[in-house]
């Protein structure tokens, strides 16, 4: 699938912002995000008593010459981050091109993100029951750009389950970075389990919900049989014939407004942060905007 949008004026707009993780994070030396622990960085970060053993290239001079006694400057330490991105690949997330493209090129914003902060990026795509990782382990701007070239071969079909895969690819490491859930969420993908399980593991979650102008305000009239495109065909029994009314349509609008408030009330709940955006918003305003205004972009 094609995604225009995706070229060097796009990420040149994404220069100015990067991700921002908590500080009780851990992960491996050498990137960019300061955590708790002490370490080699210019930043400081706190004195402690000299203690013999101790490096006197650190001890404050200036500050003995005022106490006489010893103290030894800290500095913060800076690590490297693990960002897996997890995009619901489903039949209904690619029923409407725009929707399928606005996740595929969110995705890939978020994993710009990770690689210009010196961070490791993984994309994960679910369909059909599993979890496919194409281009494993992505570090660099180079890496990146190669696996963003290959983004139109991504196809989309059958169900996503994020409670079966997540936990099969992101088994190992512990509080290493963020974890993304992409998906519209209109189904029974047990995404719920899949963000316990990434909570256990100590990781933080941004889960997104991605909504074709389709999904938020249908335009139907009359009689339709509404076939659901993760079934098993015209006989299946989620399979529903309606007479499509005004109030009917205006009763839908009242309770996908329901279902996003509480979608944001059980990401809340467990400390996950949440973002709902409509695949007609630019992507840069999801990202400037609204995942600035709960901290996780700066």
């Amino acid at each position: 699938m094609k995604i225009p949008f995706l070229n060097d004026e796009f990420f040149d707009r994404l220069e100015t912002l990067s991700i921002y993780l908590r500080t009780d994070l851990t992960g491996y030396y050498g990137g960019k995000h300061l955590i708790k622990k002490y370490g080699q960085t210019i930043e400081f970060a706190d004195y402690r008593n000299y203690q013999p053993g101790d490096d006197i290239r650190r001890i404050d001079w200036n500050l003995f010459a005022r106490l006489k006694k010893y103290f030894l400057k800290l500095y913060t330490d800076e690590r490297q981050m693990h960002v897996r991105i997890f995009l619901d690949c489903s039949a209904s997330m690619g029923l409407y091109p725009q929707k399928a493209a606005y996740a595929l090129g969110f995705a890939a914003a978020l994993g710009f993100l990770a690689v210009k902060s010196n961070d490791k990026v993984s994309f994960h795509f679910l369909g059909d029951g599993r979890a496919v990782d194409p281009f494993g382990l992505i570090v660099g701007k180079n890496a990146f750009f190669r696996a963003i070239g290959e983004f139109d071969k991504i196809t989309f079909g059958g169900e996503a389950d994020f409670a079966g895969s997540v936990p099969l690819v992101a088994g190992e490491g512990a509080s290493d970075g963020l974890s993304v859930l992409i998906s519209d969420f209109l189904n029974e993908n047990r995404w719920q389990r899949a963000a316990d399980y990434l909570l256990f593991k100590k990781r933080q979650i941004l889960v997104c919900q991605i909504l074709g102008r389709e999904d938020l305000a249908p335009n139907y009239s009359g009689k339709y049989e509404l076939v659901d495109c993760e079934g098993s065909g015209p006989g299946d029994g989620r399979n529903v014939r309606l007479n499509v009314s005004r109030p009917m349509l205006e009763q839908y609008r009242k309770e996908i407004s329901a279902y996003i408030a509480e979608l944001g009330q059980i990401c809340a709940a467990k400390g996950a942060a949440f973002l709902s955006v409509g695949a007609d918003v630019p992507i840069e305003r999801a990202l400037f905007c609204e995942l600035s205004r709960n901290g996780l972009i700066r």
